[in-house]
């Protein structure tokens, strides 16, 4: 796992090496084993590397590395974990020379000389991020994985096109603008992160998972493609569907997760996993330790606050199982103390709560290990959010509801009976704003409009950022794209086309980045994901309950009582702790003069949400959380004095 950067000028660029390198020294925290710097003053092209050494541990790992010919060069960040089976394809077909150490990186370069990049990356089973430059033609071919595990930002800059894995890598090229895009903005506020393609920055994009761009210098914008697609894979795996019965699509699901953990499991460096205690990492540790002769290292944080609390259920796990098993339990003084480091770990406005303990686990597994392992992308596959069958419930009560009917039930959904009943029936703690949500879709129950009432937070947010226009999103495309399917269905495949890499795996990659752990997810293998959309939507989810096939798969290893309880997941008090403890940060953030000098966000909107959280009338808590996260992410943009 590493990081990446670089630039390529349509003209002369003095310090061309220099500029590179500090881009890189912002990515320290991704690879602080070694460093590198190639550049070709020529041609105006440079690519950093930060290298944080996990396989091939030697200089032979080192980059960025140049192809056997010296056609092309190359700055990876990622795995590959079949690149041994690749190796042998290309011997076998005659297409390698003598290798010179044993990296993924060497095996990926001689694969992209056999073969155009998009055939390359369609032989691999891995995560990453990449630049290749091509010296032959004069291009620079930028690609990232199938499902986004690892992110890449690009853009034209005035004559100059940048990219790198974080936005701070950037920030260091002079013609680099930090200008906030405000329709970016009022996304980041429904979603409470940033959606691809969209960056917070004017004129800086995210690659899509499964793309390839292509730039060149004599060349105005960028050629963009996809070697692979989650679209036409769920359509493709739709199509073909699974033929056996429930008990084979278990054993036939078990084969590809013992085979993908397996490959996952191979590094010069220990390995361990994140364990929570619930369905998704439990059978993620369970297949680990059905696979490896010594035990398991897995980790979980805890908070004192009972109901924020999982520890104890993942001790329970992890002593099953007999894994080594280490748990941190975190004061509200601890985890306050990390918020303030929140802007420059994530370094675009992001907003997902769990950001807290998601950092801390990974911060006290990498006192022990390099590596760990992750249970991420079993609900979004499997359909284990409850939104799912919620929304399944509401179109069939709205499908047979007819319209004078449905204007009466929109009237109610608004009053305080409402709001009292969906709280005790839902478990919401403020039920208002969703059902103000839920009531609109009287009149619009269309697949992405039943999404956004599910998942938006601030609805719509073009009213609370001055001068914004909320562009669409490939959730839009998503929500469409199946045909005759079912809305839990479709809300199945906007997370996986949106929620996944938008946010959760957003998550993964800075939190445990920031303290140079890498991160793998067995469940996102794409052979995995286009298994998982090849069964039938009732092999996933019924009427009670998502995840069918992985429950069933995780009662050979662990009683059901273990695991059969309300899904909980890496939470925090966040709305207790605005009332309470973190009261004076979030008003000095959001005090009336600030916001109106800043002059992104309606201040009145922002004062009155506030009042109605502190007063305990409305809880607010997620909501203001994104306005804290983007108004603390603007305050670190401040340059700091001494800063490369």
């Amino acid at each position: 796992m590493c990081g990446i950067a670089g630039f390529l000028s349509r003209r002369p660029a003095p310090g061309i090496e220099s500029t590179a390198r500090r881009m890189g020294m912002r990515l320290a925290h991704r690879g602080p084993d070694d460093s590198g710097v190639w550049c070709d003053p020529a041609a105006g092209v440079a690519l950093a590397h930060r290298r944080l050494s996990i396989l091939e541990l030697t200089a032979a790992g080192h980059q960025p590395m140049t192809s056997a010919s010296g056609r092309y060069v190359l700055t990876f960040n990622g795995e590959i974990y079949n690149h041994l089976a690749l190796r042998a394809e290309l011997e076998a077909r005659g297409l390698a020379r003598p290798w010179v150490g044993r990296s993924d990186t060497e095996t990926l370069l001689a694969a992209f000389e056999a073969w155009p990049p998009a055939a390359a990356l369609r032989r691999t089973v891995g995560m990453f991020a990449l630049a290749l430059w091509d010296r032959q033609e004069r291009e620079l071919v930028l690609a990232r994985d199938r499902v986004g595990e690892k992110p890449l930002y690009f853009g034209w800059c005035g004559d100059s096109f940048l990219f790198a894995s974080e936005l701070k890598a950037l920030r260091p090229h002079p013609d680099f603008d930090a200008s906030v895009d405000r329709d970016a903005l009022a996304l980041y506020l429904r979603h409470n992160c940033v959606p691809a393609p969209r960056s917070i920055f004017r004129g800086i994009s995210k690659l899509p998972a499964g793309g390839i761009a292509r730039v060149a210098p004599d060349r105005p914008g960028v050629r963009d493609e996809s070697y692979w697609s989650p679209l036409a894979a769920a359509q493709q795996a739709r199509a073909a569907r699974f033929r056996g019965g429930f008990d084979e699509a278990v054993s036939a699901l078990d084969g590809l997760l013992r085979q993908a953990i397996a490959g996952q499991s191979v590094a010069d460096v220990p390995v361990g996993a994140f364990l929570s205690g619930g369905v998704d990492s439990s059978l993620v540790v369970a297949l680990m330790q059905a696979q490896s002769a010594e035990p398991v290292r897995t980790f979980t944080v805890g908070f004192g606050e009972a109901d924020f609390n999982e520890a104890g259920h993942a001790a329970e796990v992890a002593r099953r199982l007999g894994t080594r098993h280490e748990e941190l339990f975190v004061s509200p003084r601890e985890a306050l103390a990390l918020i303030p480091d929140l802007p420059s770990v994530f370094d675009e406005p992001f907003a997902d709560t769990s950001q807290i303990p998601t950092h801390l686990v990974s911060r006290l597994a990498r006192q022990s290990v390099r590596v760990s392992l992750s249970g991420d992308g079993g609900d979004e596959l499997f359909g284990g959010y409850q939104r799912y069958r919620r929304a399944a419930r509401l179109t069939a009560l709205l499908r047979g509801c007819p319209g004078p009917l449905r204007g009466a039930l929109a009237r109610m959904l608004g009053g305080r009976m409402a709001r009292a009943a969906v709280s005790r029936l839902w478990r919401l703690s403020d039920p208002g704003e969703r059902l103000q949500r839920l009531a609109s879709l009287m009149s619009d129950s269309r697949a992405a409009a039943v999404y956004r009432a599910f998942a938006s937070h601030w609805d719509p947010p073009a009213l609370l950022v001055r001068g914004a226009q909320e562009p669409s999103t490939p959730l839009d495309a998503a929500a469409e794209a199946l045909a005759g399917a079912g809305i839990a269905e479709r809300m199945m495949l906007i997370d996986l086309v949106t929620y996944l890499p938008d946010d959760i795996l957003v998550k993964l990659d800075r939190a445990s980045m920031a303290v140079s752990l890498e991160t793998r997810v067995p469940f996102l293998d794409h052979r995995i994901v286009e298994f998982a959309w090849s069964l039938p939507l009732p092999f996933r989810v019924d009427a009670r309950t998502g995840k069918r096939p992985l429950r069933r798969l995780l009662e050979r290893h662990l009683p059901a009582q273990l695991f059969e309880r309300r899904k909980q997941g890496f939470v925090v008090p966040i709305d207790a702790w605005l009332r309470g403890p973190l009261r004076p940060w979030a008003e000095a953030l959001l005090a009336d003069r600030r916001l109106r000098e800043e002059g992104y966000l309606d201040a009145d909107i922002v004062r009155r949400a506030w009042r109605e959280h502190l007063s305990g009338a409305r809880n607010h808590g997620h909501r203001l959380w994104g306005v804290l996260m983007f108004a603390a992410w603007l305050e670190s943009l401040a340059p700091v004095p001494g800063a490369v």
